[in-house]
């Protein structure tokens, strides 16, 4: 074999003294161009100098990125991922500062200008229900890029303001595009063995920055005559996000890409690889659909508020055109609070935290709803930011406890996809509302979904239940 073959540790299986004719599982995979040799491995000994090894309950020994260069590569495809969500909150940010520009133009009230999030919803449910079959059979690498070119094909349709159905079009096509890199980069993160809670919140943090700068952004460009051009930001950051997952994961599956880093198979012998088989499992599972609804909700009350707020302050509160930097006030509390809360996490315990920022969220935002005033509104809104921030990772953290590991990629994607579903959702049913009630209708219905999203959440199982 040549000198420069890439060899890789992923799994190396014990063999109980007892049981010595029983096959060894392949424990290490050689890789030598297209060709593939897979070696039998017996349990190493304590003397192992370069690994560190963890016993799994099911006697597999998982080896952690221990040696330099898969420390190094673990921490570039761990930045890759977040750059995807970087951009994904860009995106997110993008639309309420533009809002209030975009209905000028295009001469529409509420309810017509909402049809922007109902193709984006099209868009994010389409590309949940595919991303199962596309990653089964294209593989991880290769549809986080299929899902980065969407976006750039959505932010190119809509860059240089084209008839409102076609801008409208390019929504549902971006939303294609973020449901497949939102639910692999969770996905992915979700099946690391190390520190995956804290990283979990670093990821969605980073969301949380993009969401942060877009609003900045974007509320230079809805003052100018060529608006539209904020797009093209947006397909800068769009290529380069593509040109770095090209680089950094090379169309790989998921398993190809964690081996690189030290890490086993993420898959247990529950899944016999059929689609149609993987795909009724997992919606056979109570707790995958009402995860799956929770984080439609939030997500959903998430994007409404930050998108219709700056709507809501201008008309209600004789906020001027620099009320765009509410929404990045927002999204800048909601940074804040994935980072900064995760000890507060750690110390009341996940699931009762989860309880305890939405209860305070719902009495932040009957502030903003029955007091009266532009600053401590815009201050209120941006504490409600810190509090929603820390439920998003915490809810993916708890599907890896109670989802099963063989399905788990696939049921967090599908929770993820399906989730975004309600950033385009919900701003629509506030539009609709909006239309016929006018924008005071935004508050009520934000703390009647906050309250609702309790109630899903006391409804998910704490403990894992067996699958059948």
């Amino acid at each position: 074999m040549s000198s420069d073959m890439d060899v890789e540790l992923s799994t190396f299986h014990a063999r109980s003294p007892h049981t010595a004719e029983e096959p060894a599982s392949p424990a290490a995979t050689l890789e030598d161009g297209k060709r593939t040799e897979y070696i039998e491995t017996n349990a190493i000994s304590n003397g192992s100098q370069s690994s560190h090894a963890t016993p799994q309950s099911n006697g597999t020994t998982t080896f952690h990125a221990s040696t330099p260069a898969m420390r190094r590569k673990a921490r570039l495809q761990f930045a890759t991922l977040c750059f995807t969500l970087f951009l994904a909150g860009w995106n997110d940010g993008t639309t309420g500062p533009l809002l209030p520009r975009i209905q000028t133009v295009y001469h529409v009230g509420f309810a017509v200008v909402s049809l922007i999030f109902v193709f984006n919803c099209v868009g994010f449910v389409t590309g949940a229900a595919a991303n199962v079959y596309l990653t089964d059979r294209f593989g991880f690498g290769t549809v986080m890029v299929i899902g980065s070119l969407a976006q750039v094909a959505g932010y190119s349709l809509e860059a240089p303001a084209p008839p409102f159905p076609v801008f409208v079009m390019g929504y549902a096509i971006n939303g294609f595009g973020l449901a497949l890199q939102d639910a692999g980069a969770n996905g992915f993160v979700a099946c690391l063995k190390e520190n995956a809670a804290t990283k979990m919140g670093i990821l969605h943090a980073i969301y949380g920055v993009g969401a942060l700068s877009s609003p900045l952004v974007a509320t230079q460009f809805a003052e100018i005559s060529r608006w539209s051009f904020h797009y093209l930001v947006s397909v800068g950051i769009a290529l380069f996000n593509t040109t770095l997952l090209i680089a950094v994961f090379r169309f790989k599956t998921q398993d190809a890409c964690l081996a690189e880093i030290g890490q086993s198979p993420t898959h247990e012998d529950g899944n016999n690889g059929n689609d149609a088989s993987k795909y009724k499992q997992m919606f056979s599972l109570r707790v995958l659909h009402l995860m799956a609804f929770f984080i439609l909700i939030y997500v959903g009350v998430e994007v409404t508020l930050g998108g219709w707020i700056v709507t809501y302050v201008r008309l209600l509160r004789g906020g001027g055109p620099s009320s765009g930097y509410i929404s990045s006030g927002f999204f800048g509390g909601l940074t804040l609070g994935r980072v900064g809360l995760l000890w507060v996490n750690q110390k009341v315990g996940e699931r009762r935290a989860i309880f305890l920022y939405a209860i305070l969220a719902i009495a932040l935002e009957l502030v903003i709803w029955l007091v009266p005033s532009l600053i401590g509104g815009s201050i209120a809104v941006s504490f409600v930011g810190v509090l929603l921030g820390p439920i998003y990772p915490i809810v993916m953290n708890h599907a890896g406890r109670v989802l099963p590991p063989w399905l788990l990629t696939g049921c967090i994607g599908w929770i993820a996809g399906f989730g975004q579903a309600g950033s385009a959702f919900l701003p629509f049913l506030t539009g609709a509302l909006a239309s016929r009630v006018g924008i005071k209708a935004l508050q009520p219905l934000l703390v009647s979904m906050m309250g609702f999203m309790v109630v899903l959440w006391a409804l998910v199982p704490s403990q894992p239940r067996r699958v059948d």
